[in-house]
C-alpha cells in the first residue's frame, strides 16, 4: 500500500524560510520512478490549490503563479521523498499543505493537462500545517 507522510511545516515569520517533506513509501524504487509528486494547500475558507509538482520521470516540474520564484521542489530517488523548499514565506501561504502523488506512465506523461487537478492524484497524505506570522 503507497503511503505520503508530510512534515517539515511549522510556524515562521514572513520572509523565512521553510522545508516541507514528502516520504513515499509501499513501492518500489523502479515504481517511484514512474510517478509525479504534487503539493497542493488548503487555508481556512478558501478553495485548495495546486502548489507545484514534479513528474520524477522526466523531472519536469510546474509552479503556481503564487509562489513562483519563492517556493522549489526537487526529487530525492534514494530517499523516496519530494522536498518543497519555501522561501521568502507570506502570511498567504499559511495553509495546510498535501502531497500526493500520481503514476504519470499509466497516464500516457499528459501532466500537464491535469497538474492542478486534486482528484486525478491517486494518493495523498495527511497534511502538514503552515503558519506564516507577519
Amino acid at each position: 500500500e503507497v503511503t505520503l507522510v508530510e512534515s517539515g511545516g511549522g510556524l515562521m515569520q514572513a520572509g523565512g524560510s521553510l522545508r516541507l517533506s514528502c516520504a513515499a513509501s509501499g513501492f518500489t524504487l523502479d515504481d517511484y520512478h514512474d510517478y509525479a509528486i504534487a503539493w497542493f494547500r488548503q487555508a481556512p475558507g478558501k478553495e485548495r490549490e495546486g502548489v507545484s509538482c514534479i513528474s520524477v520521470p522526466d523531472k519536469s516540474t510546474y509552479y503556481a503563479d503564487s509562489v513562483q520564484g519563492r517556493f522549489s521542489i526537487s526529487s530525492d530517488s534514494a530517499e523516496k521523498t519530494v522536498y518543497l523548499q519555501m522561501n521568502n514565506l507570506k502570511p498567504e501561504d499559511t495553509a495546510v499543505y498535501y502531497c500526493r502523488a500520481v503514476n504519470v506512465r499509466r497516464r500516457g506523461f499528459l501532466l500537464r493537462l491535469w497538474v492542478w487537478d486534486w482528484y486525478e492524484y491517486d494518493y495523498g497524505g495527511q497534511g502538514t500545517q503552515v503558519t506564516v506570522s507577519s
